[in-house]
């Protein structure tokens, strides 16, 4: 199943027509300020360092790698250059028609974000949460995360030779806070209150919302272009919304060489790129001379192109099919390699969200049931996912065994208000083992929890409560249809219709943003360390009115809304350890969702024509990069050399 980072809804924009909408939607952390001091625990209220101009800035703890360093650990600094890389669309887009990403209106091409812009600072893949200066020579954080300043390098130069200045930086940041730009973006840069210049060379963020995820969205989510883009013939500046056909003037590593009837899009590799060689953030990167991106109008269409050589990498996200149509001939004689990525990337909770706003889900016992009828394992067999247990899967943040000190301190308040399960020990889904003896169990436990919630089987053999009132649910699916078949079976014995509605993704995403479904799949973002803001947005009480946010369970929970506010406030890993965990408490046991899957690699298969770093990162993607995830094959392999042109 495909997902997107978690932080981080500037990406969101660009990733949001994937199979599976990844919904780690962001926004200003309920637009309030952190907590008092009083209310948070003493592991969050450590005195932060004395503020200083720093080379990169870590969440928690110092940065890897020194000033001056010379590469990454995980790119060949002395990689060739050469060659072309074919890539496919790798989303739904089967086409575009306009050249800037940060509009609503019309559909922009891939690779534009990783390929050609750049941003004031770059993410580390191998450590979490720590950003170094790229456009940004140097980074300054207020004590109390009120502002962050940005001295720019003055080498950094945009690919028309004009130097990259704060002005530019003002004008990006003021385009896409604008309200000309994605309603998204709007939101997911809501938390900054305004960009100041100070000279020529320095530009200072001041934050209303003073979190580490604001700090991180400007350093590394926002996006950087020249003020030129914008001058139409006249030399006039256009309304944001209205630059559509023209090229983006930018600082990154390519240019557009070909645009070709919205179907192909070519990208050539900048001879005069100012950082090729010269900071170590960047060294080793982009070794590509052409990028060309061609567009199928499906995944099947796709495939058959990929085995015919027409592109080089497909990460393929159907189990079935990795199975099944990863394999032939090319694979046998090693022409093409298929491959599990495995990554320590933090998986977000994969689940069939449940709309509380329909009175049928009220009832906590209602939602439990629909848990123990969803049989995971018959789902999974091949093998290749592993069951959603948490918030936060695979990794340290994830509830383990019964709270500890720190989680307890934070639920206590709330006991009357939680369910008792919150205080032992962490969630687990219900199993079957593919055993019809253990699935017949589960189905009795959750007829024994409907009944209890008053609804009773009928004489026409249908599910009903005491007005008489079937059980009918809907699922609202934007993707393939008939993934749920064995869910409704089961179900259907219950006397309950699980009914499948498919839509095309326009209607998907209006009924999402007005919250008319009962039942979705939603994918939460990938992390490295989990944030607060998307907590805020996809499980705050404030969203949960708001249409159009994240919060489509429509949660609201005064447990949730004080926890993602030390989560916030939190200048130790521990006390984000600790938040983490009682917030997944919370959420599990709420039974708010049923859990699906995750997995914890990237599954590809890719011709045999590239050199690679002997060191993989830990947190990366295959193919679609984000603001957080380095796509590592598309930045950092090359072709080897004798391989095909």
């Amino acid at each position: 199943m495909p997902r997107s980072s978690a932080k981080h809804t500037l990406q969101l924009f660009f990733l949001l027509t994937q199979t599976v909408i990844c919904c780690a939607l962001t926004s200003s952390l309920a637009q309030s300020a952190s907590p008092a001091p009083s209310t948070l625990p003493a592991s969050a209220q450590s005195k932060p360092a004395t503020p200083e101009w720093v080379h990169a800035y870590a969440a928690f703890g110092k940065p890897k790698y020194p000033q001056g360093f010379d590469h990454f650990e995980y790119v060949n600094s002395q990689a060739p250059k050469g060659g072309t890389l074919y890539l496919r669309n790798p989303d739904r887009r089967s086409s575009f028609d306009k050249f800037n990403p940060f509009t609503t209106k019309g559909n922009a091409p891939a690779g534009i974000s990783l390929f050609m812009m750049e941003s004031l600072a770059t993410l580390s893949a191998d450590e979490p949460m720590t950003m170094y200066g790229l456009l940004a020579q140097e980074i300054l954080v207020a004590n109390d995360k009120s502002s962050i300043t940005f001295r720019l390098n003055p080498k950094a130069k945009f690919y028309n030779g004009e130097a990259v200045t704060a002005a530019d930086v003002l004008y990006s940041y003021t385009s896409l806070s604008g309200k000309y730009a994605s309603p998204a973006l709007q939101t997911a840069l809501a938390g900054i209150e305004r960009a100041v210049v100070l000279d020529a060379q320095t530009i200072r963020f001041d934050l209303k919302d003073r979190s580490n995820d604001t700090l991180f969205m400007v350093g590394t989510g926002l996006r950087i272009f020249s003020r030129k883009w914008a001058l139409g013939p006249d030399g006039a500046p256009k309304r944001f919304d209205e630059i559509v056909t023209e090229y983006p003037i930018t600082s990154g590593p390519y240019t557009i060489a070909l645009a070709d009837s919205g179907r192909r899009l070519e990208l050539q590799r900048n001879p005069n790129y100012w950082a090729a060689q010269d900071i170590g953030v960047r060294r080793g990167f982009f070794n590509f001379d052409r990028v060309i991106y061609r567009y199928y109008k499906d995944q099947a269409v796709g495939r058959e192109a990929f085995k015919a050589g027409e592109f080089d990498i497909y990460k393929e996200y159907s189990a079935r099919s990795w199975v099944r149509q990863h394999k032939g001939p090319k694979w046998d004689d090693g022409r093409i390699k298929k491959e599990l990525f495995p990554t320590s990337v933090g998986q977000g909770l994969q689940s069939f969200q449940i709309n509380l706003r329909r009175p049928i889900f009220q009832n906590p016992l209602v939602r439990e049931a629909l848990g123990y009828t969803y049989d995971f394992e018959t789902l999974n067999r091949y093998g290749l996912f592993k069951r959603t247990n948490s918030v936060y899967n695979n990794s340290e943040f994830a509830a383990q065994g019964l709270p500890g000190p720190g989680e307890l301190q934070l639920l206590e308040p709330f006991r009357k208000d939680l369910p008792a399960e919150v205080f032992g020990p962490a969630y687990r889904a219900p199993t079957t083992d593919r055993d019809p003896k253990l699935l017949r169990r589960n189905l009795l436990k959750a007829r024994a929890l409907l009944e209890k919630a008053g609804w009773k089987l009928a004489s026409d053999g249908r599910l009903r409560n005491a007005k008489g009132e079937p059980f009918d649910i809907e699922y609202l699916n934007p993707g393939q249809p008939g993934r749920i078949t064995e869910w409704q079976n089961n179900l259907e014995k219950l006397g309950v219709q699980l009914k499948e509605r498919t839509v095309d993704f326009a209607l998907y995403r209006r009924r999402l943003e007005e919250y008319d479904f009962d039942l979705i799949t939603i994918v939460e973002g990938d992390f490295t360390l989990p944030d607060a803001t998307s907590i805020s947005t996809g499980y705050g009480s404030k969203s949960a009115d708001e249409k159009g946010n994240g919060n489509f369970r429509g949660v609201k929970s005064p447990a949730v809304d004080h926890i993602a506010q030390v989560m916030a406030a939190a200048t130790t890993l521990e006390a984000l350890r600790d938040a983490s965990r009682a917030l997944d408490r919370v959420v599990m046991w709420n039974h708010w969702q049923v859990p699906d899957l995750y997995a914890a690699d990237e599954k590809a298969s890719y011709w045999d024509r590239f050199g690679m770093p002997e060191k993989r990162p830990l947190y990366f993607t295959v193919e679609s990069p984000s603001s957080e995830m380095v796509a590592w094959p598309l930045s950092t392999w090359w072709i080897k050399p004798g391989a095909r042109k």
